[in-house]
């Protein structure tokens, strides 16, 4: 999923040096339970969102490419998945964090697909709240949401999540030997989208 990309970087001290980045850099080793209970809550006192379990900063990159078939078989490339269907929705902006409660139903409804039908759900987890709502919700379980970790784990990169997403979902498809996913996610001012794919060989 991760191609090394080779880079300048500038330390505090004005030093430049030459990185190769060819893994995530933003999942918290040595986390522990003791240690998240002692964050403090992010928006009010007593409030249960912390720096543990949101969604961090992070940069990153990505890219998807779509294309008919006849001309990805044409032009000799790999076809590593196909989209069945996609949907966009909105909800009240205050609490936009819902958005893939309601965008993966009717995703799933373009497809002709149910919950039941899904292998694996890459649910974006700006928030480990919204995203548990959402699963809750939708009635889905728990063990085939981002099975590989999230955006809590791996960070949340804006512009770029939806395509991370989609080469996780695909490639952990292949190797698990499943077929159906779903990519989803909560989208700033109220919006939420979701996309079921197929994986093939």
């Amino acid at each position: 999923e991760i191609v090394p990309v080779t880079t300048t970087v500038t330390d505090e001290e004005g030093n430049e040096r030459e990185v190769t980045i060819s893994q995530d850099e933003g999942l918290r080793r040595g986390t522990t339970a003791a240690k998240l209970g002692k964050l403090k809550a992010a928006f009010k006192d007593g409030g249960s969102t912390t720096a543990g379990n949101s969604s961090q900063v992070s940069d990153g990159a990505a890219a998807t490419l779509v294309a008919r078939r006849s001309v990805a078989m044409a032009k000799g490339l790999p076809i590593i998945g196909s989209l069945r269907g996609f949907a966009v929705v909105g909800v009240p902006p205050d609490v936009m964090g819902i958005g893939p409660a309601h965008a993966i139903p009717a995703a799933l409804e373009k497809a002709g697909m149910s919950v039941n039908d899904i292998d694996v759900f890459e649910i974006n987890e700006a928030f480990a709240s919204q995203a548990t709502y959402c699963c809750d919700v939708l009635n889905i379980p728990l063990e085939k949401v981002n099975p590989n970790g999230g955006a809590i784990a791996m960070g949340h990169p804006l512009g770029c999540t939806g395509n991370r997403q989609i080469a996780t979902l695909l490639h952990n498809l292949r190797r698990r030997g499943e077929r159906f996913g779903v990519v989803s996610m909560c989208i700033g001012t109220g919006m939420g989208a979701a996309a079921v794919f197929e994986a093939e060989n």
